[in-house]
């Protein structure tokens, strides 16, 4: 068996060496404070002091009562008053007798002097008063008021005009009652939009979407207002007292009426089943309203326009080709005008069957 070599078992553990006598005596620990931007060399580690001698959180704002206290003095008056204010102290001491004994000794005195709840009121009184105090002189000025004006008061006319037609006994008013002879009828206050606008935006609706149809409407009055001049047409005449083409884009509602009313038939024609005899209808003219006149010339200009193509996309290409016809029928481009001619032409040629439903009678 051969022998250990001890050795070779020592190289293999790590030997820290100790300092050296002369470094473990030059080395001084370091004295632990913290230093600051200070030009001061004979105090290092303290605080800077300030020139003032001032801290931020030693300047702060005075009371209320101190301050009126104060401008009372200044301006010759007498110091707050805070009756009403809530609560008195005094009364709150009063009744609880572990906080009285915890009160302050200015209380105690005061107390113990006579000065209860009662006459715990100060000696001066406030030289302005406090909002429920106005209200309070308000309603006592009311309150004593002199006499109504005669000329305030409305006459029995006056009075059965602003009830509407109602007869009400008589009222003091603070104004003069508005002269309502000239008001608008009850229905009047219905309508929101244009009249015409109105009806042209129920009979582009589809489907009771009417939201669809307001902003189709809107973008349709857009492109009448921004597109150039109308040029008229002399072979079709619009409306007698038609404004120069100049002013049609300044007003485009009144564009979208003169093209509606200037295309609108006068009458409609009825055929009567075996009038004319032999089972032969009878073509009798029927005059027409306004609104119906409107309507008929809407639906002859919608039928235009479902049958033209679209030159885009998007969600406007149906106004945007019925603004484009709109135009086209003021400048008398358009093939409606064409069923107005042949409406009017059949009307004048069966004027002679307006007495028909007389003479049957």
């Amino acid at each position: 068996m051969p022998a250990m070599n001890p050795f070779s078992a020592l190289r293999a553990l790590p030997v820290r060496a100790k300092p050296t006598a002369a470094l473990r005596a030059g080395f001084q620990r370091p004295a632990v404070f913290r230093t600051y931007a200070d030009k001061s060399v004979n105090n290092p580690g303290k605080l800077p002091q300030s020139d003032d001698k001032v801290g931020p959180n030693m300047q702060q704002q005075e009371h209320v009562s101190e301050e009126a206290a104060k401008m009372a003095k200044i301006t010759g008056g007498e110091g707050p008053d805070i009756e009403g204010q809530g609560t008195p102290v005094q009364e709150i001491l009063e009744e609880d007798k572990k906080a009285r004994e915890n009160a302050p000794k200015v209380m105690q005195d005061s107390m113990k002097n006579g000065q209860g709840a009662a006459n715990a009121k100060p000696s001066g009184s406030r030289s302005f008063s406090t909002f429920a105090r106005r209200q309070q002189e308000d309603l006592s000025a009311q309150s004593g008021a002199s006499e109504i004006d005669p000329s305030m008061i409305p006459s029995s006319e006056q009075r059965a005009v602003y009830a509407g037609g109602v007869n009400v006994p008589a009222v003091g008013h603070k104004f003069p009652i508005p002269d309502m002879t000239d008001r608008k009828p009850h229905h009047a206050g219905k309508y929101r939009y244009d009249e015409v606008v109105n009806q042209v935006t129920n009979l582009i609706m589809q489907h009771g979407k009417k939201a669809t149809a307001q902003r189709n409407m809107a973008h349709i009055l857009t492109v009448l207002r921004t597109a150039p001049p109308p040029t008229y047409n002399p072979s079709r005449p619009l409306l007698p007292g038609a404004p120069p083409a100049s002013h049609l884009p300044l007003n485009p509602v009144l564009y979208l009426t003169l093209a509606l009313d200037s295309i609108a038939p006068l009458l409609r024609i009825r055929s009567q089943r075996g009038a004319a005899g032999g089972g032969v209808a009878l073509q009798i003219p029927v005059p027409l309203g306004l609104r119906q006149r409107r309507r008929q010339a809407m639906m002859w200009i919608l039928d235009v326009v479902s049958k033209k193509k679209s030159r885009g996309s998007g969600n406007n290409t149906f106004a945007q080709r019925l603004a484009e016809e709109f135009i086209s029928v003021v400048e008398g481009r358009s093939g409606v005008w064409t069923r107005r001619d042949a409406i009017h032409k059949l009307g004048t040629t069966a004027r002679s069957n307006l007495s028909f439903g007389s003479r049957r009678r």
